[in-house]
């Protein structure tokens, strides 16, 4: 099992993107490659015309013998060759002999996992320009629903729920820059041949392999080495950073809605049990998928690292974990954009529940403001002590801050009752939340309409 699978990953709508993940595509993607190669070498004239208008005809998975195909597999114990020989089986004889002329396995095999995962990583735009656009709806709604800012787990001064989704938006739109940003240096076709010289095609062969990117909507490498794998690494890690966002909302929405806190929800539906043995049960299932597939999903870099330096021009030793690894990174990072997906959109929020909680410190949160408004007078430093020894008898012993404000001359003198009761309330004191969120919200729905 590579991904954390409950029972939403069965109820999920997975977009298409989990038969992408299936035998058959990775067989396509192959026979896509040899089509597209003999075409483009048939335009250098490295192959004859024909040749190449059969293959891409033959080409096709129906026509492939998968029994046969197994049968070699067991006889010669390659795991490419039996392809091959189906394949040149299925063309006509004069063309058959031109199947993967003057390339060697990994030139394929490598290609075509980047040719599946350009389109898994469509996919993944797609779902991210959605979880923009909920985003963007989140902080567009929620810009003034104020609530407690919080560092080091407790109350700091308050925000609003708007700002918080604000920096969600920053961080998403950042890791999708860096997956787009990267798209020209990971999705790239290598047909340079067994060590990467063009030894078999020196004339043609790097137009041969610009072609056959631009056929297949990819790259090509400049230095066709199998070797080279930091451009692989670089789409892992960029997922690992995206998991990372997703996680950070997973977990925000994980432990504000426990009861205690009790401002967001998941979104329920009547009928879905929580627990075999306890009824009330109603557990946070989106975020806790997200929260086990993105730990997960951060521990492959770091393996993926040593397998990239293999040493010499090729070593299936490298091919055989870098592989999985990569294949484990997108089953991992399908399953956590599903579950951001449906958590942004669904999202209960408890405008009520924020407003108690941001109250609930009896102003105390507004301390700040409150010496930042004595400093004019007093200057800094002074009216940090002045109001820090006001607020720590109050928070020590529990007692009233307005009353404990109202006793001090200094501040009594200054403001009336009103005027402190404004200066103490959660809600005039949000600096630029409401602003922050407008422009963030602005910015997710702009470059959602880019990625849908």
């Amino acid at each position: 099992m590579r991904a954390f699978y409950d029972s939403k990953s069965k109820t999920i709508d997975d977009r298409g993107i989990r038969e992408l993940f299936e035998e058959q595509t990775k067989y396509k993607a192959w026979l896509k490659i040899e089509a597209a190669l003999a075409k483009a070498q048939a335009e250098a004239g490295f192959i004859p015309e024909q040749a190449a208008l059969d293959i891409e005809q033959s080409a096709k998975v129906e026509n492939i013998d998968f029994e046969e195909m197994d049968r070699i597999y067991r006889e010669i114990g390659h795991g490419f060759v039996p392809f091959l020989k189906v394949l040149v089986k299925a063309c006509p004889e004069d063309s058959g002999k031109y199947v993967h002329y003057g390339i060697t396995t990994q030139n394929v095999q490598q290609s075509g996992q980047l040719y599946v995962m350009k389109q898994i990583h469509d996919k993944f735009m797609l779902l991210s320009g959605q979880i923009l656009k909920n985003l963007s709806k989140l902080a567009a709604e929620h810009a003034d629903t104020v609530m407690p800012g919080r560092t080091h787990g407790r109350h700091a001064t308050p925000i609003t729920y708007g700002y918080k989704v604000s920096a969600w938006i920053s961080e998403f739109i950042d890791s999708i820059e860096r997956l787009r940003e990267s798209e020209k240096r990971v999705f790239r076709v290598m047909m340079g041949g067994a060590v990467g010289t063009f030894s078999t095609m020196p004339e043609v062969g790097p137009k041969v392999q610009a072609r056959v990117a631009e056929l297949l909507g990819m790259y090509p490498m400049d230095v066709p080495s199998r070797s080279i794998n930091t451009h692989k690494l670089e789409y892992m890690m960029n997922l690992s950073l995206l998991g990372n966002v997703c996680h950070k909302m997973a977990e925000e929405v994980y432990q504000t809605s426990l009861e205690e806190i009790a401002e967001v929800a998941e979104g329920f539906k009547e009928g879905t049990v929580g627990s075999s043995t306890m009824p009330h049960k109603i557990n946070p299932k989106l975020a806790k998928g997200i929260i086990a597939n993105s730990q997960k999903l951060y521990s492959l870099p770091g393996v993926g690292s040593y397998s990239a330096v293999r040493p010499y021009e090729g070593d299936s030793s490298q091919y055989m974990l870098f592989d999985g690894l990569m294949e484990e990174a997108l089953q991992l990072m399908t399953e956590i954009l599903l579950r951001a997906e449906e958590l942004t959109r669904t999202l209960q929020i408890n405008k009520e529940r924020m407003l108690e909680n941001a109250l609930r410190n009896k102003g105390l949160d507004n301390s700040e403001y409150v010496m930042m408004e004595m400093a004019k007078k007093l200057g800094k430093d002074n009216a940090h002590s002045l109001v820090y020894d006001i607020a720590i008898k109050t928070a020590a012993y529990g007692e009233d801050f307005y009353t404990n404000l109202k006793a001090n001359d200094l501040i009594d003198e200054k403001y009336d009752d009103k005027e402190l009761k404004d200066l103490i309330d959660p809600r005039s004191y949000t600096g630029l939340a409401s602003q922050l969120a407008k422009e963030a919200s602005k910015r997710a729905e702009k470059l959602s309409e880019e990625l849908l």
